[in-house]
């Protein structure tokens, strides 16, 4: 599994989504449009050193980073409530299968329209509250916990 993170503003999420790829072994980092990289301070200071240990690379447009990899057989799978997302916990059955990279947008536009219409499938993080999202950080935390150990 890998991740495309599009036009992320805050390093300090940034960096928390490091720690995340290193604890779930996620193999490469795909930092698109506005998203700092990990030679930005605060994105180092939180990801602890996990910034050094998950490969990653810049690309300065999200949409043609995303073609390119869905070229190259992997699914792209966004973490959006948009019509057609299927909930987290629904989604076992559909893990098998060529690489995922776990697409997460902005928390203010979310991820790019132009996106989200190639992707393979589109996930949300059910809320029972009313807010109907989290933190962008916590919620890559959950959904590459959840992907890659199958919601166990």
């Amino acid at each position: 599994m890998e991740a495309l993170l599009d036009n992320i503003r805050s390093a300090f999420n940034v960096g928390s989504m490091f720690r995340t790829a290193d604890g779930t072994g996620l193999r490469h980092m795909h930092l698109c449009g506005l998203t700092p990289p990990p030679t930005h301070p605060r994105v180092s200071k939180t990801a602890l050193g996990a910034e050094n240990t998950v490969p990653w690379s810049e690309h300065p447009n999200a949409v043609d980073r995303a073609y390119e990899l869905q070229s190259r057989g992997m699914r792209l799978w966004a973490l959006e409530v948009v019509a057609g997302s299927i909930p987290l916990p629904e989604i076992r059955q559909q893990l098998p299968g060529p690489p995922i990279i776990l697409v997460v947008g902005s928390e203010v536009a979310g991820v790019d329209p132009a996106i989200l219409e190639i992707c393979d499938q589109k996930i949300w993080i059910p809320m029972l509250g009313f807010k109907r999202t989290l933190n962008v950080a916590i919620a890559f935390g959950i959904a590459a916990y959840w992907l890659r150990f199958g919601g166990n």
